[in-house]
């Protein structure tokens, strides 16, 4: 939308038509920390706790579908056994690659899915608040989480010592 006029596109599709709005529809739920993103086509893994139920899921949208999941909606099997904890998760440009992964991923055996949730994360911390950029990633060590302010620190600090 622009200066009050609604740009529509006419694209044809075989016999039909089809007339969609460029602008992204104004009744679509903006979910706290989402607005600014853009969808994360993935395929993921939620966890009832470490070592406990695993869900493996694919969505076009990881920041929706992992809120859904904290907030119990959608029933199921996350809501009936509490698998509401991020721990892994691999993200796609088409979401035929991410069904694709995820029907792959369900047909492993328990063992290669812990081995590959530990690969990336071996303390199983939940990546959800890291994905809305409320924390740090809580994959790596605490000394390089301070972001650039503490990496040019610590370089400062080892030119000063070491020259």
């Amino acid at each position: 939308m622009t200066d009050g006029v609604v740009v529509m596109v006419v694209t044809r599709t075989g016999p039909h038509r089809k007339l969609s709005s460029l602008d992204p529809p104004h009744w679509l739920p903006a979910t706290a920390g989402m607005d600014e993103k853009r969808p994360l086509i993935a395929t993921y893994i939620e966890a009832s706790r470490p070592f406990g139920v695993l869900y493996i899921g694919m969505t076009s949208n990881l920041y929706r579908r992992g809120g859904e999941h904290r907030t119990g909606e959608g029933g199921g099997f996350t809501k009936r056994y509490g698998c509401n904890i991020l721990v892994w998760y691999q993200p796609f440009e088409f979401v035929t690659s991410a069904i694709r992964r995820e029907k792959a991923l369900k047909r492993w055996n328990r063992a290669w899915k812990m081995q590959l949730i530990e690969a990336r994360n071996p303390e199983w911390r939940d990546l959800y608040p890291w994905l809305l950029g409320q924390e740090a990633d809580p994959r790596l060590p605490d000394e390089d989480n301070g972001g650039v302010a503490a990496f040019l620190a610590r370089l400062e600090a080892e030119a000063e010592g070491g020259g």
